[in-house]
């Protein structure tokens, strides 16, 4: 399921293409030198925010009287329908957390995300308000649990 992002020289991109190949599902070359890291965190930006939104949803359902599976059933059904979806979502009802990537770095990249859309003069809203929801996240020590902590920011 690796999805290999290369950034830099093409032909060691090239070179490396068979090893990409065995180790990934697929790989993109994207150009000069920084550009993987830059796609990185626009992706880790895209996926913290969804599951911030996520969590937001979940406990929305709950606040108003639904049923936390139903909305997660209905969720898995339609159009976002994905494993994440259904792994996260399953894990926030079983009250697992253990880390597949740790809030604190999806945290991390959403502040760089944000300061990269500041350099290059683009609006990140929905991130930064993301990043508030898990740096509460953080002040209520889950740190080093998984991105899906971020639920407990909204139970708390």
């Amino acid at each position: 399921m690796l999805v290999i992002l290369a950034a830099g020289d093409r032909t060691v991109y090239e070179d490396c293409s068979s090893c990409f190949q065995a180790m990934g599902k697929t790989s993109f070359f994207l150009g000069e030198a920084g550009n993987a890291a830059r796609m990185m965190l626009i992706l880790n930006m895209v996926q913290g925010s969804f599951m911030a939104t996520i969590a937001e949803g979940l406990t929305l359902a709950q606040a108003t009287g639904q049923s936390q599976q139903t909305f997660l059933d209905i969720l898995c059904q339609g159009q976002m329908a994905s494993t994440f979806v259904d792994q996260k979502c399953q894990n926030i009802l079983q009250g697992n957390f253990k880390p597949d990537y740790y809030l604190k770095h999806i945290q991390k990249d959403l502040r760089l995300a944000i300061s990269m859309g500041d350099m290059a003069n683009h609006p990140t809203p929905m991130a930064a308000a993301a990043n508030e929801v898990y740096k509460r996240a953080k002040a209520l020590d889950q740190s080093d649990n998984d991105i899906s902590a971020v639920y407990r920011a909204y139970i708390h």
